[in-house]
Order: C-alpha cells, then sequence, then structure tokens
C-alpha cells in the first residue's frame, strides 16, 4: 500500500486528467477506503490545488481552474512559458513527441487560471511562426531518447551513420550531449577509432542496440557544448575560410564576435588570429568590418582581392573638400 505521501501524488495525477473521478473509482485505483480518498482530497485542497466536488450519478472529483496557480513551482510567467512551448511540441518540433506533449498540455491548461489561459490563447491566436524555406529533416523522439540515454548512463554507443557525401559509415563513440541548434538535434561525441571529437546529425543517425560499456566521462570540447557546435556546423557549410590577425586582444574580439562566426587564438597581449568563414566574401568583409580593429589578411586571394576592391571604393566615396580655400581628403 503507498505512504501519504506517494498517495498524495499518485491522487494528484488521476486528477490532472481531464474527467471526473468517483469516489468508489479513486478508491479502487488506489487500494484505500472512500474515507480516506475523502482525507487526501482535503490534504491536496490545503496544498492549494483546487479540487472540485459533484454529487450525483455523474459527479466525482476532478481538478478544476483557481484563482492562482497551484504550488507547481511556477510562476504566472513560467507558466504561460510552459504552456506556449508545449503548444510549440505538439505542432510537430520533435516528430512522435506530439500526444506526450498534448497530453501535458492539457494537463497544464486544465489548472491555468483564466486570466492566464486568456493571454495563452491571445499569444497562439495572433502569432505566426513562418515556415523554414527549405523543409527540416524529422528527428525521431525514439532515436533521440536512446541518444541521450547513452548520455545519461556513459555507455558507448554504436550506429550507422550517413556523411555529409551521403555515404554509410558504422561509428562506434561515447555520446557526450545532444544539443538543438538551427532547427536541427546535433549529438556531440567522442568518436572512438578517430580519436576525437565529433559532431552528428541526429537525422542521420540508425543507432544499433545494445549500448556497449560503459565509460569514463571526458572534459567537454572547448568547455562550451554549444558553442562548439555552433561553431563546427557553421564552418563545415563555409565555403570560404580565412584566418585573419587581428591588433587587438582576444578578449576584446570574443566579445564582438558570435561564436558561430569563428574562433579566436591569442598571439600575444595585444593581437590575435580569428579563425573564420562564410559562404560569400562579401559576407566575410562584412565580419570583419564590424570588428572596428586594425586587421591582415592574407587568404583567400577572392578576400584579399575584395577587400582592396572595397578600399578604393569607399576612398572613393569620400572625395576631397575645400576649406578655407584649401582643399583637404576627407577623413
Amino acid at each position: 500500500m503507498l505512504d501519504t505521501s506517494a498517495r498524495l501524488l499518485r491522487l494528484l495525477s488521476l486528477l490532472q486528467t481531464p474527467r471526473s473521478w468517483p469516489g468508489s473509482e479513486l478508491a479502487e485505483r488506489l487500494g484505500v477506503s472512500g474515507r480516506t480518498v475523502r482525507n487526501d482530497v482535503d490534504r491536496l485542497r490545503e496544498l492549494g490545488y483546487p479540487v472540485d466536488a459533484t454529487r450525483g450519478a455523474t459527479g466525482g472529483y476532478r481538478l478544476g481552474a483557481g484563482a492562482a496557480m497551484p504550488p507547481l513551482l511556477l510562476d504566472d510567467e513560467e507558466a504561460v512559458a510552459v504552456t506556449i512551448a508545449l503548444r510549440t511540441a505538439a505542432q510537430g518540433a520533435v516528430p512522435g513527441a506530439e500526444e506526450t506533449s498534448l497530453r501535458a498540455l492539457a494537463k497544464l491548461e486544465q489548472v491555468l487560471p483564466s486570466r492566464l489561459r486568456r493571454r495563452v490563447r491571445t499569444l497562439m491566436a495572433y502569432t505566426v511562426a513562418v515556415r523554414p524555406d527549405r523543409p527540416v529533416p524529422a528527428v525521431s523522439a525514439d532515436v533521440l531518447t536512446v541518444l541521450v540515454s547513452a548520455c545519461r548512463d556513459r555507455e558507448r554507443l554504436r550506429f550507422d551513420y550517413l556523411d555529409h557525401a551521403g555515404s554509410p559509415t558504422r561509428r562506434l563513440v561515447e555520446p557526450y550531449r545532444a544539443v538543438n541548434w538551427g532547427r536541427r538535434w546535433y549529438l556531440v561525441a567522442w568518436d572512438v577509432e578517430r580519436e576525437d571529437w565529433r559532431t552528428f546529425r541526429v537525422d542521420r543517425i540508425e543507432p544499433r542496440t545494445p549500448t556497449g560499456p560503459r565509460f569514463a566521462p571526458r572534459e567537454p570540447p572547448g568547455g562550451d557544448v554549444s558553442a562548439y557546435v555552433s561553431q563546427r556546423v557553421s564552418s563545415a557549410a563555409w565555403r570560404y575560410h580565412a584566418r585573419v590577425v587581428v591588433r587587438a586582444p582576444a578578449a576584446a574580439v570574443i566579445e564582438r564576435i558570435n561564436p558561430a562566426v569563428g574562433t579566436v587564438e591569442a598571439v600575444d597581449a595585444d593581437s590575435c588570429v580569428l579563425v573564420t568563414g562564410a559562404d560569400t566574401v562579401q559576407t566575410l568583409a562584412v565580419y570583419l568590418g564590424m570588428l572596428d580593429f586594425d586587421f591582415e589578411v592574407s587568404e583567400p586571394g577572392e578576400l584579399v582581392t575584395h577587400l582592396r576592391r572595397l578600399a578604393d571604393r569607399y576612398a572613393r566615396s569620400t572625395p576631397a573638400i575645400r576649406r578655407g580655400g584649401k582643399t583637404r581628403q576627407a577623413r
């Protein structure tokens, strides 16, 4: 028989289902008497849960909406945020999680005060999500669960994988984290055979079970797994790569760039090297100009040529002006 605390949690879980529960059915589910059910309902009410009771053949207990959120460790703003997140998940952010998200959403919306329910419905009715210009590959909730379970249990993972060229490979890894970035999921793992950290797209992974032996955890790459993924994912798609000497302290340059733009390596107290890239040299030039520091670029040649062209264009855009009878070049 369940102790009082476990029984209260079980009762609360039943009441969160959107239906009325006859006292006799609750007593049977919990394995207690009807009097104990009534006492437990009173305890939930004392804790702030609005349990409604109706008499008659169709009556029973159900969890209602109160004037304030019951003690779920959520304030009003958090409750709204969680509700919106569940609605988004229910719309297919992770295929396979829609039904679970809907069940959780139904439980939460049932106890939302009317003022919060109105806010949530207004947000959902008057906001529109722009669909991606390209279809986002579906990620199986089952696959994602296998990956994060292996991360949690620190067990080696074997899986079939399609590389960027679409060629099938088989990998043996020590999984570290699953990261959501840019509407895609990635697995960060130590590749046992290549003896290095790797990033794998989850939609290209087909796990092989059972998982392997346990492993000792390693220090995450770069100390920040999210920055590591954003930089690796961005650089993999770059058409042009550049190594730029910047005449400024590394800390100052780091403050001005997003981790997805590149990495910074200190040279001395007054200079550093920025390893960066982009799809076009025009975009690279914009990144460098926004640094607002002196820099030197030797490659790629296309970027050097473009920067020289820009320098000439900017010089022509500031023609000489006359002041006091003398001609000066604008600065």
